[in-house]
């Protein structure tokens, strides 16, 4: 049996975070070489940065993977042009993409402006394939850099790009709590009743 693993890493830009055999481009696993598979959890496109979790504890990956268990993930967006109200409220209520899927509600917070640009703050529960830059070009706001800053309770805290590190043991207990209050809860099978003798 293998010993359980967990690390956080600051996947770069230009980084697969899945193995490719026929693609010779970087993936997370080049970044952490640790002998023994280890499951990615919370993929970022190959043009995304940020936190990613390397695992080989498939039950709590699979818990933080699941969609039906809406996890948070937050992110730092930097948009390339300053976003007015009603674009900043239709993105918290969700948007229709061009494929006719509806996103769900989202945090959307303005965290600053930088030039012509604007950092975002989102936090969301799905995570569907290049959702935030499909959000943003559906509504007009072009983004240009995307930075995941936590999975669940699991931040990214001072990672730079390219860097991994063991989780502590408050972190993996914290995550494993987070995991089992999501769980759905099991109710007990009522016990057959016997017959009354009359």
């Amino acid at each position: 049996m293998e010993s359980p693993t967990y690390i956080a890493l600051h996947k770069p830009r230009g980084v697969l975070s899945d193995d490719n055999p026929e693609d010779s481009r970087p993936t997370v696993r080049t970044l952490v070489p640790v002998e023994g598979h280890l499951f990615a959890v919370g993929r970022l496109d190959l043009d995304s940065e940020g936190l990613i979790l390397l695992t080989n504890d498939g039950e709590l990956a699979n818990h933080l993977t699941h969609p039906r268990y809406e996890h948070e993930k937050e992110y730092r967006v930097l948009l390339v042009t300053h976003p007015d109200e009603e674009q900043l409220a239709i993105w918290r209520r969700g948007v229709v993409l061009e494929d006719g899927y509806r996103t769900a509600p989202a945090k959307v917070d303005v965290e600053g402006n930088v030039g012509k640009g604007t950092w975002l703050r989102i936090v969301m529960h799905e995570g569907k394939k290049r959702q935030i830059r499909e959000v943003g070009k559906t509504i007009g706001l072009p983004v240009e850099r995307i930075i995941r800053v936590r999975i669940a309770t699991l931040k990214l805290g001072n990672l730079k790009p390219g860097e991994w590190r063991y989780l502590t043991r408050e972190e993996v207990a914290a995550l494993q709590d987070f995991v089992a209050s999501k769980a759905p809860q099991r109710r007990p099978h009522p016990r057959p009743q016997r017959p009354r003798r009359m």
